[in-house]
């Protein structure tokens, strides 16, 4: 068998990576499989301890820690109930096959880039019944007037904010409530796939409950920005909530003790979610830098994109092959403990040849690199690279 494709060594090469990247000395972000089960189970105890919920009686089918997550979450967006989801494809098609009731229309108005057509195997229409329609296919989100002026009805608009495969950008706040209002002119209603909303209010300039009221309902994770260990919320009026706890048992949803997700998703509420604004101001200094050595390094052509990141979150384009880029990465990380990019990968399906993409993340361990720091790890890098 050709090693270049054997599964067990891509593995390998994946877990040591994982392991290699998570235990880095000084990079820009941690992430959810970042360190050890036991270190992880560890830190968890420990916050539990200190938060008080210590002696909290296990959940059982959907009380206790669970209940306390829908608590807060529908606190922390402003609507009358949530309810706790073990998946967000999970708690997305709920919401919207429950509209798809009360409107009389299986057809869901969403973008090609969306989570539910790119990452969920097509399981809208093949598990829910329900059918797809784009307003637009332009690497944003749709306009007022490209609502207002697609062809076929729609039961449901979905927005996803931010549009993470198009390189987590929003709109403005006043082009989203337009779109907001074009879809209320068709009568239709409007759901958000809010995974990765709790780190809009920077650039909405709003605090979580407004973004979250413009909606009719809003899906919510906990493990893509909150750190939690898994698990997703839906959030909407009191009435739809209560189907949806009805259609969640249906999907197998309906899991007996979820405590540990959900005192990791509590956690995630009590100290990654304050946190967020300084990463998405901190990722906006980590772009500005990354930019200005890209272009006195001499690159060529290259993206950080947005120019502004709009979230703590953003894409880096350079104009060379995914595997020489995240081989670098690796050697960058082996030789001086420094994490500044990890995989890369190439543009997909129709996009130009030659170039490759990564996403870049700013969370704690991030606000500690100053634009000195990240030009430095910059240079470092390119010198890395093997054509």
């Amino acid at each position: 068998m050709d090693t270049d494709t054997d599964p067990v060594d891509e593995e390998a090469a994946r877990l040591y990576r994982a392991k290699l990247w998570g235990g880095a000395e000084r990079k820009l972000w941690d992430t959810s499989v970042d360190g050890t089960v036991g270190q992880r189970l560890r830190e968890l105890a420990d916050w539990t301890e200190l938060a008080g919920h210590g002696d909290t009686p296990v959940d059982m089918y959907g009380n206790g820690p669970v209940e306390e997550v829908e608590r807060r979450v529908a606190e922390e967006l402003g609507l009358p109930a949530a309810v706790f989801f073990p998946t967000g494809t999970m708690a997305q098609q709920v919401a919207l096959r429950c509209w798809a009731g009360r409107t009389g229309s299986p057809v869901v108005a969403l973008h090609p880039l969306a989570h539910p057509e790119v990452h969920e195997g097509g399981a809208l229409a093949a598990v829910s019944g329900l059918r797809t329609v784009h307003p637009t296919d332009e690497p944003r989100l749709p306009t007022a007037q490209e609502v207002r002026d697609h062809p076929e009805p729609f039961g449901t608009l979905m927005l996803e904010l931010p549009l993470r495969d198009a390189g987590f950008v929003l709109p403005s706040w006043e082009e989203l409530t337009e779109v907001v209002e074009a879809a209320r002119e068709r009568d239709a209603v409007v759901h958000f796939d809010g995974a990765r909303l709790w780190e809009c209010t920077t650039a909405f300039g709003r605090g979580l409950a407004e973004i979250a009221g413009l909606a009719d309902s809003v899906y919510v994770s906990f493990y893509k920005s909150l750190g939690g260990m898994s698990g997703a919320a839906l959030a909407g009026p009191e009435d739809v909530m209560e189907e949806a706890r009805v259609w969640r048992h249906r999907y197998g949803g309906l899991v007996a003790q979820q405590y540990p997700a959900a005192l990791s998703a509590l956690r995630g509420l009590a100290v990654e979610l304050p946190r967020l604004p300084s990463y998405v101001r901190h990722a906006r200094v980590v772009a500005d830098a990354l930019r200005e050595e890209l272009a006195e390094a001499g690159v060529g052509w290259f993206r950080v994109h947005p120019e502004v990141p709009h979230t703590h979150q953003f894409q880096v384009w350079l104009p060379y092959a995914p595997e020489a880029l995240t081989a670098a990465a690796v050697a960058q990380t082996e030789a001086t403990g420094t994490a500044l990019f990890r995989r890369w990968f190439g543009p997909g399906a129709g996009g130009p040849p030659g170039v490759a993409v990564t996403e870049l993340t700013v969370t704690g361990p991030g606000l500690e690199w100053t634009a000195a720091d990240v030009r430095a790890a910059v240079r470092d890098f390119l010198s890395r690279i093997e054509d």
